[in-house]
């Protein structure tokens, strides 16, 4: 009997990252999850503040991303690693979503011109012992830092652990609520490491907007992002790069979670995952589990 696969999510406890785990468990893995608070709170990511039964099989484990000598270590042995990983908005958006800063404020950080902020330091020119922690104030918390180099970084150690598989969690495109450089650090992400890290398999899942039952607010959401879809079709797609994501099919989490593991479990898939193979992918590994 051959051993269990083993899995890093880094952002594991997070509303996507967490199916991740899940089924990457029921399909027998080893899974680790790395994030700065450890285990999820439950109610966060999921309809009950209770950990699920296959909670218990995740290891679930504390690390600032930006600090790779506390987290190194775990990936090593590791057939695959997982960047589920970054931010919509440049601003305290838990601040906001807490009565801490107005939400006005909030827009206003996000959109603010990015000349005037510090560049962030280069993850691959790094130096042993150089600091890469990100600013303590979360004004500074950038689209290029949590986007890109924080995926970068990543993805540099699992190559020096020469793990196979990197799955990276993308996005269907933009929206025109967001910055530009939002979806453009995505898109950076993927080149670089495609052109850095040529030796492992690298999958971009280019995720649409999700949605599920125990995040009632993404409901709605989700019904406003599937008439925005259909609009495009409708149209012949000429609106799409206005749209963005608002102009892709939404798709539930559990959906690309599933995708996800079964991309990883696929050696053929590599580079952009757009939806329509997202659909497929979680078709394949769902007939899987029937079996």
């Amino acid at each position: 009997m051959s051993a269990a696969k083993r899995l890093v999510v880094c952002g594991g406890n997070g509303f996507l990252g967490s199916r991740i785990c899940r089924y990457a468990v029921g399909r027998g893995w080893d899974v680790t999850s790395i994030s700065r608070s450890g285990e999820p709170k439950w109610e966060n990511v999921t309809s009950s503040a209770t950990p699920p039964p296959w909670a218990h099989k995740v290891s679930w484990e504390r690390a600032d991303i930006f600090q790779p000598e506390a987290w190194a270590p775990l990936i090593k042995g590791a057939d695959a690693v997982v960047h589920s990983m970054g931010i919509l908005l440049e601003a305290d958006y838990k601040g906001v979503i807490s009565g801490r800063e107005s939400p006005i404020a909030g827009l206003r950080k996000a959109f603010s011109p990015a000349a005037g902020r510090a560049a962030p330091p280069n993850p691959l020119r790094r130096a042993p012992g150089d600091e890469l922690r990100p600013p303590e104030s979360p004004a500074q918390l950038t689209y290029e830092m949590m986007n890109r180099d924080s995926a970068v970084l990543l993805a540099r150690e699992a190559a020096r652990e020469r793990v196979g598989a990197f799955l990276y969690v993308s996005a269907a495109g933009g929206a025109p609520v967001l910055p530009e450089r939002y979806i453009l650090t995505k898109r950076e992400a993927e080149s670089i490491l495609t052109s850095e890290f040529p030796q492992m398999r690298s999958v971009f899942l280019r995720a649409p907007f999700m949605y599920d039952s125990s995040r009632g607010l993404t409901m709605p959401l989700a019904a406003a992002t599937g008439a925005g879809a259909l609009f495009n079709r409708a149209t012949g797609g000429i609106f799409g790069s206005i749209l963005g994501s608002g102009g892709v099919k939404p798709l539930k989490a559990n959906d690309v979670a599933e995708a996800a593991v079964e991309a990883l479990s696929d050696e053929t898939v590599r580079g952009p995952v757009e939806v329509p193979q997202i659909e497929e992918l979680a078709n394949k590994g769902w007939r899987k589990s029937m079996l």
